[in-house]
């Protein structure tokens, strides 16, 4: 201790005043939340889809007619994509469809978390019976099966 040298003086912190003046705002801490990711409805909330139909729908054994990959996608064209391959999917008859958005690589992904809103709009729900995650051969958390509900022409015809 006795070849420590004093450091240079610092001058001393001025005083913080008890009140701020009326015209500053108090400064609100920001907090960098985990991002939040929207909740998928539970199969309970679909009218029309028996216990059995929705198991098979969950574990992926239904077959898969069409898929849709939003890689590479900005947010519009992909809102695009996804309105007019669920209607355009719907239309052909087409009962079981994929939806791939991807995982995202930073913050659980733009398209991962905006597609389930997407498809809860009223716009795109009435096309839907049931929406899922994919089983990990098929996408996993970064995909979704969409079991869509019968077309206009479809029940016509019976």
């Amino acid at each position: 201790m006795r070849n420590v040298a004093p450091l240079h003086e610092r001058p001393a912190p001025k005083p913080v005043p008890e009140k701020l003046p009326a015209s500053a705002a108090p400064l609100q801490p920001v907090a960098m939340a985990a991002p939040v990711f929207p909740s998928l409805p539970p199969l309970e909330r679909f009218a029309g889809l028996d216990r059995a139909t929705a198991e098979r729908l969950k574990r992926g054994k239904l077959a898969i007619e069409a898929r849709l990959d939003l890689h590479g996608l900005t947010q519009d064209e992909a809102h695009r994509a996804v309105s007019g391959f669920v209607g355009g999917s719907r239309a052909a008859g087409l009962r079981c469809v994929l939806v791939i958005t991807g995982r995202g690589a930073v913050g659980g992904g733009i398209l991962r978390q905006a597609v389930p809103r997407w498809l809860d709009e009223p716009g795109l729900r009435r096309h839907l019976l049931a929406m899922v995650p994919a089983q990990p051969r098929d996408g996993g958390g970064g995909a979704l099966y969409l079991l869509l509900r019968r077309s206009e022409a479809a029940l016509a015809a019976r």
